[in-house]
């Protein structure tokens, strides 16, 4: 029995179903037609709209995966087409980067030297190429175009452990950085699996190599994972642990208080506001530490952007004045920003958007929102994607607006894609 059928079963149009679980009736005929899936929080509403658990609706959903395959390997295959000019530029850019040493802000003979080494597989060299492929990944406007790279980047790493007769923890390390790339790729196309699989690697890996901040770096990530699903409590724990790990690890780099700026968001999503506050002044205290206290990639935590997480984390726990003070001081620190900051900003222009929804205000919602939106298409980001989809739930009591309504649509649109 598929989605569609249990839901005829029981009486049910498009339209009622929309109703129950508080999305657009579009929403419910791109489930039926598995063009889309169903959110966790929408999971949840709608196993219990269809008087289902939620390993019956995956047993429902299933059916409409299966039909959606093809259409979507279709368009994988259309987007990875060996003839699309574009995508054989990056390709071709990012092949150059990893085998030839086009490094244009190194000198000639360091970008030779670079490339010798990293072919003899020499650890320094394999590092100093993780941090540009970091910065390329950062830069990149559609961050799954940075995986071909990372891919091959792996294979060398594999090639070079095997054949290496020194010490192998410097290798080990900059196979736990990479991981962490291909898991941040993943994770940004919403492949959660795969984004889980990699931190997990990163994870082993660094605990072989003694490696204690990459490897609560690590855990940091999968972290993300479990909190994209409202696995909060979980998230916790895994937090927890790096928190510890953390503290054996270099006092000089702000890995610690990295993990303390997820935690705050854990702790949020738990409604634990006073530990919500705590994490958050431990964060800030990376504002102490001196020199340099970032790594070249797996590590980027420098309290650039504390505010708009202190934003953020103020509109899950619903405190919406202090929310909207901290996210505008936040929304003119990505306008000074330099480079692109697609999700940065993004993410902030969907928080306003969320604390226009919770006090009611559409003119908000759609000034904050369809900025958004635009961005979204701008960069093609899975993250992006995602916080907007979260937005859609905060829209049900707004729907009778004609302009939220069709930004609704749009966001729907949007998630096909």
């Amino acid at each position: 029995m598929g989605l569609a059928k249990r839901r005829r079963a029981l009486g049910y149009s498009q339209e009622k179903l929309a109703e129950l679980v508080g999305v657009d009736r579009t929403t419910v005929g791109r489930w039926e037609r598995g063009a889309i899936q169903p959110q966790p929080p929408q999971r949840r509403r709608l196993a219990l709209a269809l008087e289902v658990s939620l390993p019956e609706l995956d047993a429902l959903l299933s059916p409409s995966r299966a039909s959606g395959q093809g259409a979507v390997g279709h368009e994988s295959a259309q987007s990875h087409d060996a003839g699309d000019p574009d995508e054989m530029i990056r390709r071709e850019f990012l092949r150059i980067l990893t085998i030839s040493g086009a490094l244009t802000i190194l000198p000639v003979d360091e970008a030779e030297a670079l490339v010798d080494g990293v072919r003899r597989g020499e650890p320094a060299d394999f590092a100093r190429m993780n941090i540009h492929l970091w910065q390329v990944y950062q830069l990149a406007r559609s961050k799954g175009s940075v995986y071909p790279v990372v891919r091959d980047q792996l294979a060398a790493l594999t090639d070079a452990l095997g054949g290496y007769r020194g010490s192998p923890r410097p290798l080990l390390n900059a196979a736990a950085d990479l991981f962490q790339l291909a898991g941040e790729v993943a994770f940004d196309g919403s492949r959660y699996a795969d984004a889980a699989a990699s931190y997990s690697l990163a994870a082993s890996v660094s605990k072989d190599a003694d490696a204690y901040d990459l490897w609560a770096c690590a855990l940091v990530r999968h972290a993300y994972v479990d909190m994209s699903e409202l696995r909060y409590q979980q998230a916790a724990q895994m937090l927890g642990v790096a928190a510890k790990l953390a503290e054996r690890g270099d006092s000089q780099l702000s890995t610690r208080h990295w993990v303390a700026s997820v935690q705050a968001q854990a702790f949020a999503g738990l409604g634990d506001l006073d530990a919500c506050e705590r994490a958050m002044d431990q964060a800030e205290r990376v504002r102490d530490l001196k020199g340099e206290n970032v790594s070249g990639g797996w590590l980027r935590f420098d309290g650039a952007r504390l505010m708009e997480e202190r934003g953020s984390r103020y509109v899950q726990l619903g405190r919406l004045d202090l929310a909207e003070r901290a996210l505008q001081e936040a929304l003119k620190q990505t306008a000074l920003a330099a480079g692109p900051s697609y999700r940065r900003r993004a993410a902030v222009l969907v928080d306003l958007a969320a604390v226009g929804a919770k006090r009611r205000d559409p003119d908000q919602v759609v000034t904050y929102g369809a900025e958004a939106l635009g961005l979204a298409r701008t960069s093609g980001s899975g993250y992006v994607g995602r916080r907007l989809r979260s937005l859609c739930d905060e829209l049900g009591p707004l729907s009778g607006d004609r302009r939220v309504a069709e930004l609704r649509e749009e966001i729907g649109v949007l998630n096909t894609l």
